[in-house]
C-alpha cells in the first residue's frame, strides 16, 4: 500500500507522524482515509523515527522460589497523566495466560504459563493488539530467559517486521561450574539456532530479564555484582563488572539496569546514596557516573516518601530481609521505585517522587522479586490482528 491520501500536500503527513503513538492509534478510526495512512507502513516508518516518550511499565507478580510455577496476571501502569490507574487486562488480547519476558521498540515478548505441556513464546504490540506466536524449541529448559531484540532502524519496516529472540539459559557443565548458553530465533528464517558461544559465570540473573541496546546488544543483570552482555550481529557474551565492587558496602544495597538514548544504565541505592551510572566501554569495564545524590539530600527533597531512608538503607544487611526502598526499573531518566508498599515514579530531571499505585493493588506476592518493564508506544504491525 503507498500513501495516496495527501500525496501532493507533504504537510498533513509531517503534523500528523509527529503525534504520539498512543494519540495516532485514537484517531485513526475517524476515517477510512485516516485509518489506511496510519496503519500503512511507510507512515509507520517516519512516525517511529520520533522519540516515543516512556507510556508506562508492565508489572507481573512471581514465586519468588518456584521456577517452574508462574502467576498469570500481569498489569499495566500508566504514566504522564494526574489520574493513574493500575490496568489488569491489558494483555488479554493474548490466547493464554503469559509470562512477561522483555520490551522493545513497542513489541512485547512472553510466553506461556508453567506448567505447561505445549508452551509458546509470544511477540506482539499491546498498543494495536496484534500477535504472533513462536512454538517453544523441545531442546530449550522451560526455565530458559527470552529477550526481544528488535530494531526498527537497523531492519526497515516498509515491508514485514523482523525480529531475533534469544534464549539465555545457565546449565552445569561439572562440579560446581556453570556457563551461560545462548539460542537465537530469526523471523526471517522462522527457525532457532544454538550459538557456539558460552559464557562461563556461576551466577543467575536476577531483575528485567533482557535490557538492549543500540547494536542488538542485550544485558542482563546478575547476582553477582556482574552484567551478562551478549551481542548477537557478532555472537560474542562477555561479563561486565559493576562499577561499585560489591566489597565497597556494608549494608546490602538495590540495583537495576535500563536504557536511555541507546546507552546501557545502572541504578543503585545503597548506603552512598542514590547513583545512575552509564557504560561507555563494555570490554574495559568503563563506567561514568551520571547522576549523584546523599540520602539525606534525597529525603529532604521527598520528605513525605523517604522519612529516615538512611537508617533504612543502612541497616539492610542480609539479602533476605525486604528492601525498603527497591528500583525496580529505569527508562529515559525514568526510574520505577517501590518503597515500602507503595509504588513511585522518581525523575532523574525534576527530583521528585510521585506515587503511582500501592503494591497490594499488583498482587499479594508484589514485594518480593517482580518482573518490570519499561513501555514505550509503537504502532508497528506485527503477525495478525
Amino acid at each position: 500500500m503507498k500513501l495516496r491520501w495527501f500525496a501532493n500536500d507533504d504537510m498533513p503527513i509531517n503534523i500528523l507522524s509527529r503525534l504520539p503513538a498512543k494519540t495516532l492509534h485514537c484517531i485513526k478510526y475517524v476515517s477510512k482515509e485516516w485509518l489506511n495512512l496510519i496503519s500503512d507502513r511507510s507512515f509507520v516508518k517516519l512516525q517511529i523515527k520520533k522519540k516515543e516518550p516512556l507510556s508506562g511499565f508492565f508489572f507481573q507478580e512471581i514465586f519468588q522460589w518456584a521456577n517452574n510455577e508462574s502467576i498469570n496476571s500481569v498489569s499495566y501502569i500508566p504514566v504522564g497523566s494526574d489520574n493513574i490507574n493500575v490496568w489488569p487486562t491489558v494483555l488479554d488480547f493474548l490466547p493464554e495466560n503469559v509470562v512477561l519476558s522483555s520490551l522493545n521498540n513497542g513489541l512485547l515478548c512472553c510466553r506461556s504459563c508453567l506448567p505447561s505441556s505445549n508452551p509458546s513464546i509470544y511477540v506482539c504490540n499491546p498498543l494495536n493488539k496484534q500477535w504472533m506466536s513462536v512454538e517453544w524449541p523441545e531442546y530449550l529448559p522451560q526455565e530458559s530467559n527470552v529477550a526481544i531484540v528488535f530494531d526498527p532502524f537497523e531492519n526497515p519496516i516498509d515491508v514485514s517486521t523482523h525480529f531475533k529472540l534469544v534464549a539465555v539459559c545457565n546449565t552445569e557443565i561439572g562440579e560446581d561450574e556453570y556457563c551461560f548458553s545462548f539460542d537465537v530465533y530469526s523471523s526471517k528464517t522462522g527457525l532457532w539456532a544454538r550459538s557456539k558461544e558460552r559464557c562461563m559465570c556461576n551466577h543467575n540473573l536476577v531483575k528485567n530479564k533482557g535490557v538492549l541496546v543500540e547494536g542488538g546488544v542485550l544485558y542482563w543483570l546478575t547476582d553477582g555484582y556482574q552484567i551478562l552482555m551478549y551481542d548477537t550481529q557478532n555472537e560474542l557474551s562477555w561479563l561486565v563488572d559493576l562499577p561499585i565492587p560489591s566489597t565497597q558496602f556494608t549494608s546490602v544495597p538495590e540495583m537495576c539496569i535500563g536504557e536511555s538514548r541507546g546507552e546501557l544504565c545502572y541504578v543503585i541505592v545503597s548506603e552512598d546514596g542514590l547513583q545512575m551510572w552509564v557504560l561507555e566501554d563494555r570490554f574495559a569495564p568503563q563506567w561514568e557516573l551520571k547522576i549523584f545524590m546523599p540520602l539525606d539530600e534525597l529525603e529532604e527533597e521527598n520528605p513525605k516518601v523517604l522519612y529516615g531512608i538512611s537508617e533504612k538503607v543502612r541497616s539492610r544487611l542480609c539479602r533476605d530481609e525486604l528492601a525498603w526502598m527497591d528500583p525496580l526499573a529505569f527508562k529515559d531518566g525514568k526510574v520505577l521505585f517501590r518503597v515500602s508498599a507503595n509504588v513511585y515514579l522518581y525523575e532523574f530531571d525534576i527530583r521528585r517522587m510521585k506515587k503511582l499505585c500501592d503494591v497490594s493493588t499488583l498482587g499479594p506476592k508484589s514485594m518480593y522479586s517482580p518482573i518490570v518493564l519499561p513501555y514505550s508506544m509503537s504502532l508497528v504491525s506485527i503477525g495478525r490482528e
